[in-house]
């Protein structure tokens, strides 16, 4: 069993993903719109999967931890506060010949153009914020924008927070949303796009506990990744240097997965200071500072950041999983996905689609592991090979086969696991406690 070691993996991948539903290219009848990515049935199966998990891990598992489903459209009062309309921008050059644009950052020659040869002209700084306006004017009062980042939605909202289940430092504001970035070029798949998703924390915490804070949340960060199934040896740490962290940072780390395009940011963590609460008091007028009943002593927490991005874990997730061997004298294309993320959990089958008696059996059993386990899907498309290099294909973990000594002799299933082709028998009345101790 080998991973794909050529240079087409990516394309593979592009491929597999809009063949099986995961992901389809936004507005594709249409000629599709660069940046925006739609998720199929199976795409949104397992970004649901990564989400719940994360939600169970972070929030609903922990007491320190509120969540909060912020407005995606904001006061721009927000993004002045908060530095964004100023800084939140990448360098801009455009060819004089061809008037394409491109990132300068992202250059090997910063003064030829890449596709023409010819000429760029000078960087500028393009802010990537959507600008809109907010009602039925539009004039500079009725300014906003697609928020770039969720975090300013958990700022604003920290004294609500306070007011309203008067929690204890240190604790946290965690949600999962959309932001918006208007990239100058999107790449690489679901990698880089203007539409994108965020599972992000912002831990407030006093400023003496920064450091302490900011390893613990290193550690978790690197565990997250070890339970949802990501290779360590993909997994790289990458201490930013000043002069590249974003305005607010004193601290950050970007941790980097070996995607077949190269080594690339996959998640962030930052410690952000008092940065910001201090920012959004002086610019609204509000006290946002925090009052400790225990020592008498009112301050402005500083807040350590855990940034996880749906879209990039997915991609990992994919690239990492992607899998071709020889099964038996066949070759076949597989996902090694974690259970815990699998899309489709269990596939039941009968032997024969043209024997009612087989038929009858599966759907008792599919019925039965449906209510059970949720992720289950019935299949009698094909042969029996067929059907299992398309769930293989999908990352189903386990195939269960309804047969003739099913019904006539002793009331066993075959199972037939992913990763080794492995089949043994299991009687019906125990075959959910083995599912869930081989799904565990």
């Amino acid at each position: 069993m080998t991973k794909e070691p050529e240079n087409n993996l990516m394309e593979k991948i592009v491929a597999l993903s809009k063949r099986r539903g995961f992901v389809y290219q936004g507005s594709e009848i249409y000629g599709g719109l660069s940046g925006t990515w739609d998720y199929g049935p199976l795409g949104v199966a397992l970004k649901k999967n990564i989400e719940n998990l994360w939600w169970k891990r972070f929030v609903s598992d922990r007491e320190d931890m509120y969540g909060v489903d912020a407005a995606i459209l904001m006061n721009q009062e927000v993004w002045k506060a908060s530095g964004h309309t100023t800084t939140f921008s990448d360098p801009l050059v455009e060819c004089m010949k061809c008037k394409r644009r491109f990132r300068a950052d992202q250059l090997t020659d910063p003064k030829t153009c890449p596709d023409c040869k010819g000429k760029l002209g000078e960087a500028r700084q393009f802010n990537m914020m959507f600008k809109t306006h907010s009602g039925a004017t539009e004039d500079e009062t009725a300014v906003s924008y697609l928020r770039p980042e969720t975090a300013g939605g958990m700022f604003v909202n920290f004294k609500n927070v306070l007011d309203s289940l008067h929690p204890k430092l240190p604790f946290g504001l965690a949600q999962i949303g959309k932001a918006f970035r208007n990239e100058i070029a999107p790449r690489d798949f679901i990698f880089r796009v203007r539409e994108l998703e965020q599972m992000e924390i912002e831990y407030f915490i006093p400023e003496k506990l920064w450091e302490e804070q900011f390893e613990y949340w290193r550690k978790e960060m690197l565990d997250w990744m070890k339970s949802i199934g990501l290779s360590s040896s993909k997994i790289h740490e990458l201490e930013v240097a000043p002069e590249d962290r974003a305005h607010y940072s004193k601290r950050t780390i970007d941790f980097e997965f070996d995607f077949p395009f190269g080594r690339k940011e996959l998640y962030g963590l930052a410690y952000r200071t008092d940065f910001d609460l201090t920012n959004h008091s002086k610019a609204s007028g509000v006290d946002l500072s925090y009052f400790d009943d225990e020592t008498k002593e009112r301050f402005m927490p500083h807040v350590i950041e855990p940034t996880f991005g749906v879209g990039r874990t997915m991609l990992a997730l994919l690239c990492d999983a992607y899998t071709e061997d020889t099964l038996g004298e066949e070759p076949r294309i597989f996902l090694k996905l974690s259970p815990a993320v699998a899309p489709v959990k269990v596939a039941v089958f009968p032997l024969l689609k043209n024997k009612p008696q087989l038929v009858e059996k599966a759907k008792e059993v599919f019925t039965m592991l449906k209510k059970e386990f949720g992720a289950v899907v019935f299949d009698d498309n094909g042969n029996i090979g067929k059907r299992y290099r398309r769930q293989d294909e999908i990352g189903t973990p386990f195939c269960i086969t309804v047969d003739f000594d099913t019904v006539e002799k002793d009331a066993g299933v075959t199972v037939r696991g992913r990763d080794t082709g492995k089949q043994e028998r299991v009687v019906i009345s125990e075959l959910s406690a083995f599912l869930k101790k081989a799904l565990s």
